[in-house]
């Protein structure tokens, strides 16, 4: 995982991301999920499930109204969003996992989605790293309701 953003919060070690536990959220920028975005997904993945890919049948049938993103999809944005949220300079780190995931709300293709950061935990784990626990609230603009909730586990080698 690269964590690097050019306007972000930057963290220098690992104390000062410590420092961040408790803090307010740290907030991305918006991100358009486009259906361009939506295909490549499914080409990738394999998921070819009509109310993401078919535009025309999705509008007709889903009681969405239009095509949504992969729940997935929306779920893999986290670490783009928080790589240009943040900046961590860090020698190495990586996606170490999640839990507690859950997809609250529906992805709209064409909507435009933003992250927030809280810090809920950092630990010490081996070979002079930490780990972070991330609560994460992915949101869609225009809606109060978030589209997904999760806690986003990474590691930090310093």
């Amino acid at each position: 995982m690269t964590i690097g953003a050019a306007s972000a919060a930057t963290f220098d070690d690992a104390e000062a991301l410590r420092a961040q536990v408790g803090a307010e959220p740290l907030v991305s920028e918006w991100m358009t999920v486009d259906q361009a975005r939506v295909d490549l997904f499914a080409e990738a993945t394999g998921d070819h499930q009509w109310i993401h890919i078919d535009p025309e049948r999705a509008k007709r049938e889903s009681p969405f109204g239009g095509p949504v993103a992969h729940g997935f999809l929306t779920l893999s944005l986290i670490p783009a969003l928080l790589g240009k949220t943040i900046a961590i300079k860090q020698r190495m780190g990586v996606n170490y996992g999640l839990n507690r995931v859950r997809f609250t709300s529906p992805v709209l293709v064409g909507s435009q989605l933003r992250a927030k950061f809280v810090v809920e935990s950092v630990t010490e784990v081996d070979s002079n790293g930490v780990q972070a626990v991330w609560n994460v609230t992915l949101e869609r603009q225009g809606s109060e309701r978030p589209v997904c909730v999760a806690e986003f586990i990474t590691r930090h080698y310093f």
